[in-house]
């Protein structure tokens, strides 16, 4: 059986190692957001972030060095979430989203959101006037709230952590925790995509 791999070429390890530290950046940075708006509760508007590499970070800004507490040190990969207080409050999350793009410094994005969802069970139930839907859903007793951290690196990472808000202590991840959000955030990345430049600061 042929091989398009060199008998004597070892594994891309150092590559593998980088991609997992990447990763495991963003999903820090994505903890350290959602412990930072845990105990302002559920009723909280979508809030967007930048992410920027923390190194580079405090070298071009040194005041946030001791205003942030940034490590000069930090691992290269190492993300810090510069929250964007221009972000507008939006009902399609995905339609704000596309007005955003990032300056080369920006690292990654993030978005804080609360979402409802109800049960499988009780889906077809829902109406499908947009507007009886919302109400139908916010107003049912079994009605369940999530609050989401979701996150993408320009390097095609995504990492999305939750909280149920009746099992507020309880953290879950996953990499396709809301794809479509992560596919939106994803695209505010891309260069040439946007019209709007985001901000770092």
């Amino acid at each position: 059986m042929l091989s398009d791999r060199p008998e004597d070429t070892e594994p891309d390890e150092p590559t593998e190692m980088f991609d997992a530290a990447a990763h495991a950046a963003l999903a820090a940075a994505l903890l350290e957001i959602d412990r930072h708006v845990h105990d302002a509760g559920w009723e909280q508007q979508p809030t967007l972030y930048a992410l920027a590499r923390t190194r580079e970070l405090a070298a071009a800004e040194p005041g946030l060095v001791t205003t942030l507490g940034l490590d000069p040190d930090a691992d290269p990969e190492a993300l810090t979430p510069v929250e964007q207080d221009t972000f507008p409050p939006a009902a399609d999350l995905t339609e704000a989203l596309a007005q955003v793009s990032w300056p080369p410094a920006v690292a990654g994005c993030a978005l804080m959101t609360v979402r409802t969802f109800l049960p499988p069970d009780a889906e077809d139930e829902i109406p499908a006037d947009p507007i009886a839907a919302a109400e139908f859903v916010a107003e049912h007793p079994r009605r369940v709230e999530v609050r989401i951290v979701v996150g993408a690196h320009r390097d095609g990472h995504r990492h999305g952590v939750g909280r149920l808000a009746n099992h507020p202590d309880d953290v879950f991840g996953a990499t396709d925790l809301v794809p479509g959000l992560a596919d939106a955030l994803a695209a505010t990345l891309a260069p040439d995509e946007a019209t709007d430049p985001g901000t770092v600061s």
